[in-house]
């Protein structure tokens, strides 16, 4: 009983007091002083209906308010948990790319425009068009490569562009550290991994005509990425170099000028020291031979070397000097008269160019390792035809010979 009697007190309490029920509205008229009536108002179904929509009321917002918390403070979580290559697509979709887009998305767009521009002028030294693929990576990004196979000027002829993302492993980035300090700001630990992002436009040109030389050419951009999206460690690579068969004095010093002017309009130390760069990165070490006669070459170009805008012009430059520097050269020898053993020459010095691109380029190994990486894409540097005579050496004193020579001993062309 005493139980009861306790139970029936603790309800008589819960009930909402009656003046309670129906809320006076406040009236500006009302004196001060006026005391308010404690004599509750007569009971109603109207009265009731309100006092229990009044509770039910309440109870939805003290149900909701924790609910409203959360979404507000799972906002920024949402955005923070977009990748990289998320981040820039959304960008790409409201504001477009301009001069205030990242310099990753305005690299790529650049690279695109003249990728085009260059399978023109080749198109139109050749009179064929060039086969466009595009793809997709599911790691995000992708590429467009045009090839040009069985031209009527060019045996082989790829133009390529790619735009990478992914994340760098802890290792990667210890590696990486050693040239680019600002990877991780200085005190902080190394991350468990970084995002990353890499575009970049790679071309090579392997005419028919054996007295046409081959040609490369390199444009990439590389940065990492912070945990907001905000570009971390960036540089910039890239260069151009000649290939030729049969060595004409006049091309070399062509294509050596152009990329001269180019380098000299930016600064006056950069051609001698891409030059060299150059000599010395390609270079076939199993054969003590240079690839061709070079041209320019230049890695790792971050802010220790010139801010980011003053490089991506030079990179955009050095890009535009492609077909003043190349085509004409193209258009000179592609017509001339050669023989059958000039041609098996032209073979013997492309599986040179094969060797150095399947053994020693940085740029064909990175590619190759990258998850999810497009072989086709990557390999299509490589020439239509190429072979390997045993133990063949040209004759003394002959054109073949001469080449040889200068492979051995680079040349200061400018």
């Amino acid at each position: 009983m005493a139980s009861r009697r306790a139970y029936t007190r603790f309800l008589a309490q819960c009930k909402p007091r009656s003046q309670l029920s129906t809320p006076r509205p406040f009236n500006l008229s009302t004196s001060p002083r006026r005391s308010l009536s404690t004599t509750p108002p007569p009971s109603s179904t109207s009265s009731r209906l309100s006092n229990r929509y009044l509770q039910l009321a309440a109870l939805a917002i003290a149900l909701s308010a924790p609910l409203l918390y959360k979404m507000t403070v799972d906002a920024p979580l949402a955005l923070d948990s977009l990748t990289l290559a998320e981040r820039d697509t959304q960008l790409k979709r409201e504001d477009g790319i301009n001069d205030r887009s990242p310099m990753r998305l305005r690299m790529e767009a650049f690279i695109k425009e003249q990728q085009q521009e260059i399978v023109r002028a080749l198109e139109a030294v050749d009179g064929q068009k060039f086969r466009q693929d595009e793809w997709q990576r599911k790691e995000g990004g992708g590429g467009i490569t045009c090839v040009l196979q069985d031209g009527n000027v060019f045996e082989k002829a790829g133009v390529g562009i790619s735009v990478v993302y992914g994340t760098l492993p802890k290792k990667a980035i210890m590696s990486m550290r050693a040239n680019h300090k600002n990877m991780v700001a200085e005190g902080e630990d190394i991350p468990d991994s970084l995002e990353f992002f890499a575009a970049g436009l790679s071309l090579v040109v392997h005419p028919h005509n054996p007295m046409a030389p081959t040609v490369h050419l390199n444009c990439r951009y590389f940065e990492t990425a912070k945990p907001d999206g905000t570009s971390g460690a960036w540089w910039f690579g890239g260069g151009s170099d000649l290939t030729p068969s049969y060595l004409f004095d006049e091309d070399a010093i062509h294509f050596h000028k152009t990329l001269k002017d180019v380098c000299d309009s930016h600064d006056k130390e950069y051609y001698p020291r891409f030059k060299k760069w150059c000599d010395e990165y390609f270079y076939n070490k199993h054969r003590n031979e240079a690839r061709g006669v070079g041209g320019i070459f230049f890695d790792d170009l971050d802010e220790t070397v010139s801010d980011k805008e003053n490089t991506f012009a030079f990179v955009k430059d050095t890009l535009r000097s492609f077909i003043p520097g190349y085509v004409p050269i193209a258009e000179k020898r592609k017509d001339m008269p050669f023989t059958k053993e000039e041609k098996e020459w032209q073979a013997i010095r492309r599986g040179k160019y094969v060797e150095f691109n399947l053994v020693h380029d940085r740029g064909t190994a990175f590619g190759l390792n990258t998850p999810g990486a497009r072989v086709e894409s990557i390999l299509m540097s490589l020439p239509l035809v190429a072979s390997w005579k045993y133990m063949y050496e040209p004759e003394p004193g002959s054109r073949e010979q001469r080449l040889v020579d200068v492979l051995r001993e680079p040349k200061e062309w400018v």
